[in-house]
């Protein structure tokens, strides 16, 4: 996939932030307010043909399911996503462990960032097969695919900054390092989630073997 311009990056970003990420004509005005004096007639047309372009693209890859991090039941559909979808990202988890609860507090502050990248959860008393075929032992455990080939495996809170301290800034540098995300998108909150982080933290506290699955 091209890189696509900074100011353009840039816009798209903000305005995501905002919620108004699909309102092209304020991405146009945003863009056109950030020219300066490079914005030449051949590069302010092909900004606007990349804004165009990921706009259009956002909104197809959200009817395939992407911009939010959802619970599968079945893993078959797990197995369906990871292979029909270029970048995916599973996360492996049990509703009762607390650290589990803390990646999907970052997970779900990454989703709808990265679309081009699906997000999905699935509860491993409902994947055996899987469970067994990926080997998964420890939770959480963030499986990263890219056209259906598992490409990194995050075991725990393994590589993750300082532990359970660690920030969705963290988690984004590592599956960005893996290739299943496009750019970065989180260099303007080092953290996103205190609450949710926080509530796992003290969880995690009370019962530190919680990970421990098998």
């Amino acid at each position: 996939m091209a890189t696509i311009d900074r100011k353009v990056a840039a816009v798209l970003d903000a305005r995501k932030a905002a919620n108004d990420s699909d309102d092209e004509d304020a991405l146009i005005a945003a863009l056109e307010d950030d020219e300066d004096d490079d914005g030449l007639v051949s590069l302010r047309e092909k900004r606007l043909q990349q804004l165009h372009e990921e706009v259009s693209r956002s909104k197809m890859m959200r009817t395939l399911g992407s911009g939010s991090s959802i619970e599968v039941k079945d893993e078959k559909e797990v197995l369906d996503i990871t292979t029909s979808t270029k970048l995916s990202v599973v996360h492996f988890f049990k509703p009762d462990f607390g650290r589990c609860a803390v990646m999907d507090s970052h997970l779900d502050v990454l989703a709808p960032k990265h679309f081009d990248t699906r997000f999905i959860k699935i509860n491993v008393d409902n994947a055996p097969f899987l469970v067994t075929k990926l080997n998964v032992r420890v939770l959480p455990c963030v499986i990263a695919f890219i056209d259906g080939v598992g490409v990194d495996r995050i075991i725990g809170f393994e590589g993750l900054g300082n532990g359970v301290k660690f920030t969705t800034q963290d988690l984004e540098r590592r599956l960005l390092s893996a290739g299943v995300l496009i750019r970065t998108k989180m260099d303007f909150d080092p953290d996103h989630a205190p609450e949710s982080s926080n509530m796992g933290r003290k969880k995690i506290e009370l019962d530190e073997d919680d990970d421990d699955w098998d």
